[in-house]
């Protein structure tokens, strides 16, 4: 069913008390692969961060993974939250554990108890982004390319709707910065999930077009309607 998996309409995005981008509308349906792209502070993580509900939305309406953000609470947004897979530019792995415990940890705060369905879970996520071998190695001794694998991996976990991945290839080399979209996009089409990734690399939007949004100057628009 293509359903819409994000839905905004006529919000206004805050980062604290300032306004950084007016009447934003736009969708995402389910499988879609977008971009998300912008000058450093044009509005793209704080337009993540209300997506996931890190920041309120304020004004207007917003609709992620069948919750509605306008009207959300905070005994909510646990539960918002596992419908969405989050990716990090900083990958954040726990350093004080192993890969098989940063998991094993996320699956518990979102309230899995079951210890097989766990192992299953971590092994299915893990062979996904082609690092099946690594469940006990700490995240220092991986690669950054290696690591943001691993973060992809957790973000898989709940088997979400939507990805909401923030500058994923930001501490990467051109190189692995491929292999991470490559990544994204065999998931979006295996997988059928969506994902909307925020980026300033200009290259690989080239190199692989898809659906493409721009924060710019306080709005926010939906480039493949100017084509």
């Amino acid at each position: 069913m293509n359903r819409s998996v994000i839905s905004l309409q006529n919000a206004f995005i805050y980062q604290r008390e300032q306004l950084v981008l007016s009447d934003v509308n736009f969708s995402i349906k389910n499988g879609e692969f977008v971009y998300l792209i912008g000058r450093t502070g044009s509005g793209k993580s704080s337009l993540l961060q209300t997506l996931y509900a890190d920041l309120w939305l304020e004004k207007g309406t917003g609709i992620v993974g069948g919750f509605e953000l306008h009207a959300l609470k905070r005994s909510q947004i646990p539960y918002l939250r596992r419908n969405i897979g989050i990716v990090f530019q900083d990958f954040q792995l726990l350093s004080d554990r192993n890969i098989d415990k940063n998991l094993r940890f996320y699956l518990k705060a979102m309230g899995l108890t079951d210890k097989n369905e766990m192992n299953e879970r971590i092994l299915e996520v893990l062979n996904l982004v082609n690092l099946p071998h690594i469940l006990e190695k700490m995240p220092h001794q991986l690669s950054g390319g290696e690591q943001q694998r691993v973060g992809i991996a957790r973000a898989l976990l709940n088997k979400p709707d939507i990805i909401l991945a923030d500058e994923p290839t930001g501490n990467l080399d051109p190189e692995m910065s491929v292999d991470i979209l490559k990544l994204f996009l065999d998931i979006n089409k295996k997988s059928n999930t969506a994902v909307l990734m925020a980026t300033h690399d200009f290259e690989l939007i080239e190199r692989y077009p898809h659906r493409t949004l721009y924060c710019d100057k306080g709005q926010l628009r939906d480039l493949s309607d100017s084509l």
